[in-house]
């Protein structure tokens, strides 16, 4: 039993680290690699895939120079490059720190293949636990830290793994075992699942920022989302359902069903990108997937290649090589189908195309695998007790809702205030123009402008390809501010307003893409001053068609704002991919409003480094007076924020 938790849990681990550099890597590709909806999304993508293709070698490799050498080698190249990511160098360096850690982690996966014929264990326990710190981290890891408890736990982290790995009990297995230590002939489905589920786990199933998201929606209604009590609540129920799922005995008969109905299930909630929809998402994909995972358990088939004599020694071993080949090949594959599902499905928001079918197509892969998988006729227990193993991960989590969720409470001060300090920030989903997720310098700039309200644009609340983190519910930690979010390009990705102030009456309506792949929307509320003194706002980002400017979005969001406000002193403000004098920016003044940066004319935003177009701004109407209006610098997004105080009518 020692050798079998050791090689799971040293699984576990290197899951644990393969997934932290994949939080690195993936977003480095539209922010370090490419730009996102400037670089074209077909060199973005060969750029990812192009490394899953390189692994599919690993297992020749392998099967030349023996598992061992390959693994250890791997295991160090991994270790030592999610260990510099601690540093987040940023730029090229970063990128290529966290490609030699991917390429890295996939060959030793298929290092570890090669000997492990029950992986599901360690994969299972992996993705619970990475989940689980994942959001007691409030979903942003420690890689991005910079800090002593950073590297302590990136340390301690990455020895444990390296002296699980230098042990010489790889041969043995995850599971059962000959008694020789020569790993059984299954596996290969297990592995073969190990991409789908990885895929299906970041997304959806133990993705803790989208059960916060979606425990947002809960909140507010009306297709948008607020500040939410226990946000990460769902996150302790979904590691515990998955795990316990993953590591009892499967059903029988058509009871075998109940796993992939649930995950499919789950999949198809989440396709429909409805906010309140998303935690049942959440729960249904935990347990399905965690199910399906134990339908490929196989740890009960016997190697049938077991012979005695030198010729049938021979014949074994010529077997064994090309069954540890085949487990090589399987997780290889199933690591391109993450790949492909990823691109495949964030490349449409460049692209246009539907995607909505992608995680749905992956579930049916990882049900119909697993379903049509061998049943279990003398089930085997794991390395671990499953009900302690899954008691301890969730007890895990269950510090995610008392340590990292916090609830700013915005509250009326003695009487309406005369001013009111705007800004409007894109945020590139909290990426500085070095490619770091950097919170610190975008809050920072912000509270330097001693802000009463905060719009943002393009803020992200669960993408994988960024990082899943919930970016908006961190701002809103930092700054002490309550928000409210419009999701724009789906249910987790759009715009917010962040206040001081209570704020009712949150509508959010969808703009006409007119071409333009990614969703555009408006977002109005209303803020109470106390007293009856009330003020609307409306944030937005305009999302022009390819070659053409945002006239139509920026006729219907002046529209909506005058239609909001009903005679309410009104702003309106955000990234309007628009210039002074442009027919879409036209479109505000022609409305009545007026340009609240027009004193600071020329106020160039982007690019962030050497500003050179205006194209965010802040409208407000006759009754506003505005003043002191700035475009701080700052790094920490490809755009500077603008901020003005204007002044309110008289009462």
């Amino acid at each position: 039993m020692r050798y079998r938790q050791l090689t799971t849990g040293t699984l576990a681990l290197g899951v644990v680290l393969l997934i932290d550099v994949l939080r690195v890597w993936l977003p480095g590709i539209i922010t370090i690699f490419g730009q996102a909806a400037s670089t074209p999304a077909e060199l973005m993508g060969a750029f990812a895939l192009g490394w899953f293709v390189l692994a599919l070698g690993a297992p020749a490799v392998v099967r030349r120079v023996g598992a061992r050498p390959v693994v250890v080698v791997a295991a160090v190249a991994l270790a030592l490059a999610r260990l510099a990511l601690t540093a987040a160098p940023g730029g090229r360096t970063q990128l290529w720190l966290a490609t030699a850690g991917l390429l890295a982690g996939l060959v030793w996966l298929v290092g570890v293949a090669a000997d492990t014929d029950r992986p599901v264990p360690g994969l299972a326990l992996g993705f619970a636990v990475n989940a689980a710190l994942h959001a007691v981290w409030d979903t942003v890891d420690v890689v991005w830290w910079g800090t002593w408890v950073a590297w302590l736990f990136s340390s301690v982290a990455v020895l444990l793994f390296l002296l699980g790995t230098a042990q010489p009990v790889a041969r043995a297995g995850a599971g059962a075992d000959d008694g020789g230590g020569r790993a059984g002939a299954g596996g290969a489905r297990a592995w073969l699942l190990a991409g789908p589920a990885l895929l299906l786990a970041g997304m959806v199933a133990l993705s803790p920022a989208l059960a916060r998201t979606g425990m947002s929606y809960l909140f507010a209604g009306d297709g948008v989302a607020g500040s939410p009590l226990f946000g990460l609540a769902p996150v302790p129920v979904a590691v515990a359902a998955f795990l316990v799922s993953a590591s009892t005995r499967p059903r029988r008969g058509w009871g075998r069903a109940y796993g992939p109905v649930a995950l499919l299930v789950g999949a198809l909630l989440f396709a429909g990108d409805r906010g309140d929809l998303l935690v049942p998402a959440v729960l249904l994909a935990a347990v399905g997937l965690g199910a399906c995972l134990a339908l490929t358990d196989d740890a009960d088939r016997p190697d049938e290649t077991a012979q005695t004599g030198p010729t049938g020694r021979e014949t074994a071993r010529d077997a064994t090589d090309a069954t540890a080949a085949r487990r090589g090949y399987a997780v290889a594959v199933g690591m391109l189908v993450f790949a492909l599902g990823a691109v495949g499905y964030y490349s449409a928001y460049d692209l246009g195309y539907p995607n909505a079918a992608v995680p749905v197509v992956v579930a049916g892969l990882v049900a119909v695998v697993a379903f049509t998988a061998q049943p279990v006729v003398q089930w085997l227990p794991g390395p671990f007790p499953p009900l302690r193993a899954a008691a301890a991960v969730t007890a895990l989590a269950l510090l995610a809702p008392v340590v990292a969720d916090e609830v700013p409470v915005a509250g009326n001060r003695d009487g309406p205030p005369e001013r009111l300090t705007v800004v409007a920030y894109n945020v590139r989903m909290g990426f500085g123009l070095d490619g770091r997720f950097d919170l610190t310098g975008l809050t920072e700039v912000v509270e330097r402008q001693r802000p009463d309200v905060v719009l943002l644009s393009e803020v992200d609340r669960a993408w994988l390809l960024n990082g899943g983190h919930d970016t908006l519910d961190v701002v809103a930690d930092r700054l002490g501010m309550p928000y409210v979010f419009g999701p724009a390009a789906d249910s987790v990705w759009g715009d917010a307003v962040l206040s001081r102030w209570p704020m009712d009456d949150a509508r959010s309506i969808p703009l006409p893409a007119v071409g333009a792949p990614t969703g555009a929307q408006a977002l109005g509320v209303t803020l109470d001053l106390s007293d009856g003194v009330r003020v609307a706002v409306v944030s937005t980002h305009l999302q022009p068609p390819p070659g053409q400017g945002p006239v139509v979005q920026a006729r219907a969001v002046a529209d909506f704002a005058i239609r909001y406000a009903a005679g309410r002193p009104l702003v309106v403000a955000g990234d309007m991919n628009t210039e002074p004098g442009d027919e879409a920016f036209g479109q505000f003044t022609a409305a009545g409003l007026v340009d609240a940066l027009a004193a600071a004319r020329p106020l160039a935003t982007s690019p962030a480094d050497d500003p050179r177009e205006q194209i965010d701004h802040i409208f407000v109407s006759p009754g506003l007076t505005p003043g002191d209006p700035v475009a701080p610098r700052s790094t920490a997004s490809d755009h500077l924020p603008v901020a003005v105080t204007v002044a309110l009518p008289p009462r």
